[in-house]
């Protein structure tokens, strides 16, 4: 993590891909993080896990996991996500994995079908977390 002079952090993890734009993996500040929309990317490159939507929901859950994990928080942590997916036909297939990662106590969420998402990912997922 690296401070800045407005009193926030960048978080910044090489277990998770690389920002594809002008934007940070995370932003922490206070006891919350802000942890960008992630695709099911292989870190430390820019292909999809897998080219089925289960598969790149798990990779987008350990993603999301691991800059977590750099900013203090955890899953259990959470208490909003965005979920956005190609298609909202998907839609059981992405909480089946998804609910495995938040068994008991959920967090608040919302869930968008969008035309497109970047490299045509078929799920993407962004949250905002407590920290320690």
């Amino acid at each position: 993590m690296s401070a800045s002079a407005q009193g926030r952090q960048v978080v910044s993890t090489d277990k998770a891909p690389g920002a594809v734009g002008p934007y940070s993996q995370a932003i922490k500040t206070g006891n919350l993080v802000f942890v960008s929309g992630q695709l099911g990317f292989i870190p430390g490159t820019k292909d999809f896990a897998a080219t089925d939507v289960e598969g790149q929901a798990e990779q987008v859950m350990l993603n999301l996991g691991a800059i977590l994990e750099a900013a203090g928080s955890s899953y259990s942590q959470v208490v909003k996500t965005t979920v956005l997916l190609a298609s909202m036909d998907d839609f059981a297939k992405v909480n089946a994995v998804y609910g495995r990662y938040f068994p008991e106590n959920p967090p608040a969420r919302a869930c968008f079908a969008v035309k497109t998402l970047p490299a045509n990912g078929l799920v993407e997922i962004e949250a905002i977390a407590e920290t320690s």
